[in-house]
């Protein structure tokens, strides 16, 4: 069964999105670097084209994305119509805020300053980093930080030093997640609430894949001598491996699963990126990357 997530806030935080739109005058969009393509909110480009209003792609979490896929995601994306593309990570994040900005003025240069500042709408999926994003253009906290998904409930209109105008928008799903796929990836990168999906599950799709794109980021981490098993022996293995055994042996699969996916969140598993922006590309899907980071070989 496909995982599922529209929360009720949603529903009219999509309606405010759509009549925002008619009163600024580009769309940044962040994305999450380790997948760009899921993270891409069909219902923005949608809405924005039919406004005819330009979009700078913010490639957010790059330090924890395949830095070769990365740059075929930016080739990818700059390919679109009154597009920019920009790759950030959370060090970088106020050392290349100004970048940020110049790029903005550059795809709306009628918007020069002064009476007529650059009024940008901010939007994104949940948890993919929007907030971060703002608190460093501002150069003060004004968003709230969290690792929950759907924290932001309402939109914030944010004037910054320079005069430039942003407004801050809740995380924003679409109504229906059509692939089983897309929703365990979504799950995984933390961008749906933990309500909405099976921890197991996600954590079992999640040793699959890696098994088959990743083998050694899983390979030590996990102590598993042969990745070619099915998904659930490997679940198994690595249950056991990082010390999720209760009285009698019984294994804390729970326990076991969250520990999974807060590896790969915090990237403890290397720098993965969980889809390609079209195949053939110089990177085949099953050959491993070579300058993986192998974390050490503890529970």
């Amino acid at each position: 069964m496909a995982i599922q997530w529209f929360p009720g806030h949603m529903h009219k935080a999509r309606k405010q999105v759509a009549e925002t739109m008619a009163k600024v005058d580009m769309v940044i969009e962040v994305l999450d670097a380790r997948l760009p393509r899921i993270t891409t909110n069909p219902m923005i480009g949608e809405l924005r084209r039919q406004r005819q209003r330009p979009s700078l792609k913010v490639l957010n979490k790059c330090d924890l994305a395949d830095p070769r896929v990365s740059a075929a995601w930016v080739t990818h994306f700059q390919a679109e119509q009154q597009t920019a593309v920009l790759q950030l990570d959370e060090a970088g994040k106020l050392r290349d805020a100004p970048k940020v900005l110049a790029l903005c003025r550059e795809l709306v240069p009628h918007r020069s300053g002064g009476e007529k500042p650059v009024r940008a709408m901010i939007l994104g999926v949940p948890n993919v980093g929007k907030s971060t994003l703002i608190n460093a253009l501002a150069k003060r906290r004004l968003a709230q930080v969290a690792d929950t998904p759907g924290v932001t409930k309402s939109q914030q209109r944010i004037e910054l030093i320079d005069g430039t105008i942003l407004v801050d928008t809740p995380g924003l799903m679409w109504p229906k997640i059509d692939s089983p796929n897309d929703g365990l990836k979504l799950a995984l990168s933390g961008a749906i609430g933990k309500n909405a999906y099976d921890a197991e599950e996600v954590a079992w799709y999640t040793l699959g894949w890696l098994a088959q794109h990743y083998p050694e980021s899983i390979r030590t981490r996990y102590r598993l001598p042969d990745l070619s098993v099915h998904a659930d022996q490997l679940f198994e293995q690595a249950a056991r491996a990082l010390g999720c055994v209760q009285s009698g042996g019984r294994l804390d699969t729970q326990k076991a699963a969250e520990r999974i996916l807060t590896d790969f969140r915090n990237g403890t598993l290397g720098r993965i990126t969980l889809e390609r922006p079209g195949l053939p590309l110089d990177l085949p899907l099953d050959e491993p990357n070579p300058d993986q980071v192998v974390p050490d070989d503890e529970a």
